[in-house]
């Protein structure tokens, strides 16, 4: 089954059933060894890059994003 197959049916289910998967879902997240831990934050770093190599118009540069985050905290 495909994790889109999946999220339709997931959806299909009434809010506390959904609520109750989440929770559960968002749990085993948290029993991820170190090695998995690593693995996943290494395939969003470069699902990031890849992201950004597709289209560089989107990308700020950091000075950018710390200054206007600054200027949102007052």
């Amino acid at each position: 089954m495909k994790v889109s197959d999946l999220e339709a049916e997931a959806l299909k289910l009434a809010p506390a059933e959904r609520a109750d998967l989440a929770a559960k879902l968002l749990e085993s997240l948290e029993t991820l060894s170190e090695e998995e831990n690593e693995l996943s934050w290494a395939e969003e770093a470069a699902r990031r890059d890849a992201e950004i190599d597709a289209d560089a118009d989107h990308a700020r540069p950091a000075d950018e994003v710390f200054r206007h985050a600054r200027d949102r905290l007052g």
